[in-house]
C-alpha cells in the first residue's frame, strides 16, 4: 500500500499543511484580536507539534540530508529544543522501548509533586516557559559545537517569533509581544500534555528483561483517540487518532498513518491482539479520578505467558 501510493500521498499532503501554518503566522491585519490569537496558536502548534514530530522521524522526505534539515528547522527552531536530543528520547527510547520501564515509560511526564488538579489544569501554561530552559539544561550534556549550533537556531526561532510579531503583526510595545508568544505558545499546550499521558499511562507495561515481542508491545501499549479537527490538524493523526499505526510504522507520514489505518485494525483483530480506542473526555476523567494511581505511583508490570 505505501509502494503503491503517490507522492502526495506520502508526504506532499502534511507538508503542504506545514506550508499553509508558515504563510499564515504573521498576520497583517486581524479584524478580531482572539480570532487572530488563535490562529497563531494553531498555526504555532502545528509547526512545533506536527512539524518536529514528523521531522524527528525522518517522515516529511525520504532524503537523509532533507530530513536532518527539517529536524533543526521544525524542533531547534520552531520548538525550541536540541534536535538531536529530541531524536534520541522520542525515536530510540519511547518507540524503542514504549512503555517498557526505566526507557520507554512516559515516566517524563510524570510529575508526582502536584496534585491532580494542578497537573491537569495549571501545569500545561508553563510549558513553553519550561521548554527552552530544559533545552538549555540538555545542552550542557553535548559537545561544544553541537550545543552552539542547537543555542543559536533556538535563539533564532524565539527572536524570529518575537520580531513578526513587533514589526508585522504591529505589537507596540516589548511586553505586549511577550505576552502575545506566551499565548500562542500555551493555546493548545492542555491537550499536548494530556494526550502524551493519555495514550500509554495506563496500558500495560513492561520489564526490561521480559518486554514482549514488537506487535504485542505495541497493540498492549498504545491508545489512538477519535478524529478531533483542530488536534488533528495541529498535532497529526499519528499523534491523536493513528497513534497505534504510527507506533507500529513510524517513518510513514500523518496523512499515509490514517490511510493504513483500516489494514492495521483489521490485522490486530484478526490475529485477537488489542486495538485500543478511547475518547479524550473518558481517558481526562480516568486520570482526574485515579491520578495518584496513573501519574504518581510506580506503575505495576504485566506479565504476558509465552509471548516474551
Amino acid at each position: 500500500m505505501v509502494r503503491a501510493s503517490s507522492w502526495w500521498e506520502r508526504h506532499g499532503v502534511d507538508c503542504s499543511i506545514l506550508a499553509l501554518s508558515l504563510l499564515a503566522l504573521p498576520p497583517e491585519n486581524v479584524l478580531v484580536f482572539v480570532l487572530g490569537i488563535t490562529i497563531l496558536g494553531v498555526c504555532h502548534y502545528t509547526l512545533t507539534v506536527k512539524g518536529s514530530h514528523l521531522a524527528t522521524h525522518g517522515a516529511l522526505t525520504e532524503s537523509r540530508r532533507w530530513s536532518k534539515i527539517w529536524a533543526h528547522f521544525f524542533v531547534e527552531v520552531c520548538t525550541a529544543f536540541p534536535a538531536e536530543d529530541a531524536r534520541y528520547g522520542h525515536v530510540k527510547m519511547h518507540h524503542g522501548y514504549t512503555n517498557v520501564l526505566g526507557l520507554g515509560d512516559s515516566s517524563t511526564w510524570r510529575l508526582p509533586c502536584l496534585n491532580r488538579y494542578v497537573y491537569m489544569f495549571l501545569a500545561p501554561l508553563l510549558i513553553p516557559i519550561i521548554t527552552p530552559l530544559v533545552a538549555v539544561e540538555r545542552l550542557r550534556k553535548v559537545r561544544l559545537g553541537a550545543a552552539l549550533r542547537a543555542l543559536g537556531l533556538i535563539s533564532l526561532g524565539l527572536y524570529s517569533h518575537y520580531w513578526l510579531l513587533r514589526h508585522v503583526s504591529g505589537f507596540r510595545s516589548p511586553a505586549s509581544a511577550l505576552a502575545c508568544m506566551l499565548c500562542t505558545r500555551s493555546l493548545l499546550a492542555h491537550p499536548y500534555l494530556h494526550v502524551n499521558v493519555f495514550q500509554h499511562i495506563g496500558l500495560p507495561m513492561f520489564s526490561r528483561d521480559k518486554k514482549p515481542r514488537r506487535i504485542h508491545m505495541m497493540s498492549l501499549g498504545v491508545l489512538n483517540l477519535p478524529r478531533l479537527p483542530v488536534l488533528d490538524w495541529a498535532f497529526g493523526h499519528s499523534i491523536i487518532s493513528c497513534h497505534v499505526e504510527h507506533h507500529l510504522f513510524p517513518k510513514l507520514s500523518d496523512n499515509m498513518c490514517l490511510k493504513v489505518k483500516p489494514v492495521v485494525s483489521q490485522f490486530l483483530r484478526e490475529k485477537q491482539l488489542p486495538y485500543n480506542e478511547d475518547t479524550y473526555l473518558a481517558r481526562f476523567r480516568l486520570f482526574l479520578s485515579r491520578y495518584e494511581e496513573l501519574l504518581v505511583h510506580a506503575p505495576p508490570i504485566t506479565e504476558l505467558a509465552g509471548l516474551q
